[in-house]
């Protein structure tokens, strides 16, 4: 028994029945072993949890030479979001501090670099990628909602008609901002992309950044 072993049997149950499914009892049961027998190895279930969190991470992206700090940054966003989608329970991991275990450390310092030779401060560049990733986070939390939501027959009837739901509830006088995107055809079921939220909401991100840099370049 090891360190390894329980966090690795953690991210087994996870993957199998969700974060909540995971105790040390759960755990020990996995391993076929006593929960005390895990204590002697992993303090609490706090820092199995933190374990856990850092285990699904690959190595970051490598990033081309010739790549600009735009394309460095998606390919760091969209590969992280790609974890998430393979690890959708890594989203419902409470937040208590900034990255400290070394897959964290690695991708927070890959999304740095990605800023590296930008007009952008060093707090700045931190405070880019934390906004990036909590991007990629609330993305990834949505669409599982949506798809657990799809799975209740009630919820999923709500999702796949939203759109003539909202022309009973709301009329243009009263809601005419909402009206106008329903005449847009926004909430038709088929209008709706986790991918077009996902990049839309990262395109937004990254001209903010640009116009930023762009105004630090100039007061230089």
């Amino acid at each position: 028994m090891n360190a390894e072993r329980i966090v690795a049997a953690a991210v087994r149950v996870a993957n199998a029945e969700g974060l909540e499914a995971v105790s040390m009892n759960r755990v020990a049961a996995e391993l076929g072993s006593s929960p005390m027998a895990l204590y002697r190895h992993v303090a609490s279930k706090d820092e199995l949890l933190m374990l856990m969190f850092d285990l699904p991470l690959e190595k970051p992206p490598r990033f081309p030479d010739d790549a600009g700090w735009r394309e460095r940054l998606i390919m760091w966003a969209q590969a992280h979001r790609e974890v998430f989608q393979r690890y959708p329970w890594m989203v419902r991991m409470p937040i208590s501090g900034p990255p400290i275990t070394p897959n964290h450390m690695a991708w927070f310092d890959a999304g740095l670099a990605a800023l590296a030779d930008t007009a952008l401060t060093e707090g700045e560049k931190v405070g880019a990628v934390l906004l990036v990733s909590m991007h990629v986070r609330s993305n990834v939390q949505l669409n599982a909602d949506i798809e657990a939501a799809e799975a209740n027959t009630d919820q999923a009837m709500v999702l796949a008609h939203y759109g003539a739901y909202l022309r009973q509830l709301i009329n243009a006088e009263d809601h005419p901002a909402v009206w106008r995107a329903l005449q847009a055809g926004v909430f038709a079921a088929e209008a709706i992309e986790a991918d077009d939220d996902f990049e839309f909401g990262l395109e937004t991100i990254i001209a903010g950044l640009e116009a930023l840099m762009q105004r630090r370049e100039r007061s230089a």
